[in-house]
């Protein structure tokens, strides 16, 4: 499992780390195309959806549509509050911004962004929002990085990492996911000790007493411990052409995309209905 991890953490860490005049670009009717994460609006319960080009909600009509009129590769991404989301990425080709976001805050739901911070500089490649702390794993520098108030920042450990999970009930610890498997802090990640297996692709951690992890072939685990046992949940149709998010909306709810689709469970991870396709040619 570590070494089939390792093959994927070099594309996932590096595809859209690209500057922006080199990025291509999506045309305005594109399906949803790479994702990076999943979230729900806390105001409306409406899920909305970070790609490699923009950010995405439910139309209407029941289909994905473009929040907005920005066309950026929103990477880290997170809802802290109603309408208030977090994120990080590139900008869209062509609009002469630097090609790092650093910290960008939306509180109109995602209709518009200012940067808070790092604008220029980092590339958060995820981002937690627990214990009114931001906790962001920069790639541009391999860094745990961590804010009070989302413009000062505490650099703290160096390690390969592809996403982060904060226990909600300890701001000290800290778990990443790594190649050699799931690395923990107790010091609110200013040392890991090595990862262990299993090796997961992405965590989510609802409650106290739950973790999700996503592994690299789209099995879906369960911790009750906090990580140090974990079970298997489920299995996330689609894996099979590359797994992209995973967040746990709660306990029982569980939010995950693949490069074939995005889907929800709301049984714990035992079975899986498909909300969205993701068009493997819109992202890279």
């Amino acid at each position: 499992m570590a070494s089939t991890l390792a093959l994927t953490f070099a594309p996932a860490l590096t595809a859209c780390g690209t500057d922006a005049a080199d990025a291509g670009a999506a045309p305005e009717s594109a399906a949803l195309g790479h994702v990076h994460g999943l979230a729900l609006d806390a105001a409306d319960e409406r899920l909305y959806v970070a790609t490699h080009h923009g950010l995405f909600t439910t139309g209407e009509s029941g289909d994905p549509v473009r929040v907005g009129d920005r066309a950026d590769d929103f990477m880290g991404f997170t809802v802290v509050g109603p309408k208030r989301f977090l994120a990080s990425g590139h900008p869209a080709p062509g609009s002469g911004e630097p090609a790092h976001h650093g910290l960008i805050e939306s509180t109109d739901a995602g209709k518009s962004w200012k940067t808070l911070s790092l604008g220029g500089e980092a590339d958060f490649h995820a981002l937690e929002h627990v214990h009114n702390t931001t906790y962001g794993y920069d790639s541009t520098k391999g860094m745990l990085r961590v804010s009070k108030d989302g413009k000062s920042w505490d650099d703290r450990a160096r390690l390969q990492a592809l996403d982060i999970a904060v226990s909600p009930n300890d701001p000290d610890t800290v778990l990443a996911t790594t190649p050699d498997g799931i690395a923990r802090s107790t010091d609110g990640g200013r040392t890991f000790r090595p990862g262990r297996k299993p090796a997961m692709a992405f965590l989510s951690w609802p409650a106290p007493d739950v973790l999700y992890g996503l592994d690299s072939r789209g099995g879906v685990h369960r911790s009750t411990d906090g990580g140090a046992t974990w079970d298997k949940a489920g299995e996330l149709p689609g894996a099979g052409s590359g797994v992209q998010a995973l967040t746990a909306v709660d306990k029982r709810r569980v939010l995950a995309a693949t490069a074939d689709g995005v889907y929800e469970s709301t049984d714990g991870a035992k079975s899986f209905a498909k909300l969205f396709d993701v068009d493997t040619g819109a992202g890279h």
